[in-house]
């Protein structure tokens, strides 16, 4: 599913909204997701997993074309752990 799926499937089942609405609680609703994992916080949905970040060290990677090393620097990537309810719909 992709963003403008979801954004069309809140909409029709809430027909008190309108289209542009539902967007921007979309919207509101990554974006505070997004502030929180930049300040290093962490956001729990219960039922359904929990983001993070998680820390990659400086290493030395290869230029896929030529083969040459290439310095990868330090970084932040963000991270989902899914909840214990999600993997049991999943797998059960």
């Amino acid at each position: 599913m992709i963003r403008s799926e979801l954004v069309q499937m809140i909409a029709s089942e809430n027909s008190d909204l309108r289209l542009e609405e539902v967007e921007r609680i979309i919207d509101e609703f990554f974006d505070a997701i997004v502030e929180q994992l930049a300040a290093g916080g962490r956001v729990e949905l219960r039922g359904f997993g929990a983001f993070s970040t998680r820390e990659r060290e400086s290493r030395t990677g290869r230029n896929p074309r030529t083969g040459a090393p290439v310095a990868v620097s330090a970084k932040s990537v963000p991270y989902f752990k899914p909840g214990k309810e999600m993997r049991e719909r999943l797998n059960g």
